[in-house]
């Protein structure tokens, strides 16, 4: 099946399904793809459906999508949805791999909308999973309203060992006493319910002041 689509300056783009084991993955693509992403890429396609076409080249080797291409393996699609980019130099090629790939990187969120979305998601009983974000960060925006099971000292455990690790390469353990003690008296002061959302909240304050 194939489907058309034109916008002003440019040529016709076809969608077109193609099998998924002909497409070729460019050997020296530099952004990584982890086991998690992937299954979350997945998970979004069974979700909302294969929404987002890979792009390739007139032999069939893939220029952007390849997560996208990983996901569809693990979920056993026999065809994807392509569009095939003709006329493209080498050079071109290389660049639109990295381009297609850090230009939606430097963009950022506005957390305050971001806090609404979400919990209007959870209001809707909508599987806040499948936007991406993992637990943690999920637990920044709305720690009341997401309840993920975590016990007090889960969280701990997760404030020590995950994002925030840098904790352990940066105190001895006695200073890293020091710096729990402090966090503790953080949490008594603002009433703030973790560690984390302590530190979130300390951060986005004093943003407001840079």
């Amino acid at each position: 099946m194939v489907a058309k689509a034109k916008t002003s300056g440019t040529s016709a783009l076809e969608i077109k399904y193609t099998q998924t084991e002909s497409l070729i993955p460019y050997a020296n693509n530099s952004r990584t793809h982890s086991e998690t992403q992937i299954k979350q890429v997945a998970a979004s396609i069974k979700e909302f459906g294969f929404t987002n076409p890979i792009l390739v080249d007139d032999s069939g080797g893939v220029i952007a999508g390849h997560g996208r291409l990983l996901a569809a393996e693990l979920a056993g699609l026999d065809e994807v949805p392509t569009i095939t980019l003709n006329g493209l130099t080498e050079a071109q090629k290389k660049a639109y791999v990295i381009a297609d790939n850090q230009l939606a990187m430097n963009s950022s969120w506005d957390i305050d909308a971001l806090k609404v979305e979400v919990e209007r998601l959870v209001e809707l009983d909508f599987n806040v999973d499948l936007v991406g974000f993992d637990d943690d960060f999920l637990q920044l925006l709305e720690p009341a309203e997401i309840d993920l099971g975590l016990t007090p000292d889960e969280k701990l455990q997760n404030f020590l060992e995950g994002d925030t690790k840098i904790l352990r390469l940066a105190y001895s353990d006695d200073e890293l006493g020091v710096v729990v003690d402090l966090l503790d008296k953080g949490m008594e002061a603002t009433g703030a319910p973790d560690y984390s959302t302590l530190v979130f909240g300390l951060l986005r304050e004093a943003a407001g002041k840079w």
